[in-house]
């Protein structure tokens, strides 16, 4: 049996099909994105080990779902919105 692999909430998209590479890459982006300060593509893309084209891919589909969005000039900062699931540790 396989083992159980844990994504973040966030990661699951409501109007697009979830495959289990893309919850995997979202729930990288979204793990460095828990600090406060916009970060940019370049920087998501290093600290998640993921490739600036697979990021930015992601973070678009994030901010479709409004999960994430834009912040300044180019080169934007991302950052979360706060919208979407929470996880349990989140509610206590």
């Amino acid at each position: 049996m396989a083992p159980q692999i844990s994504y973040h909430p966030n990661a699951y998209l409501e109007r697009r099909k979830n495959v289990r590479r893309g919850l995997q890459a979202r729930t990288k982006i979204l793990a460095v994105m828990d600090s406060t300060q916009p970060l940019t593509v370049k920087e998501i893309s290093e600290l998640a080990g993921l490739s600036y084209a697979a990021s930015l891919h992601h973070l678009r589909l994030l901010e479709d779902e409004r999960i994430t969005k834009r912040k300044g000039k180019k080169p934007f900062g991302w950052k979360r919105t706060g919208r979407g699931q929470k996880s349990l540790e989140q509610l206590t």
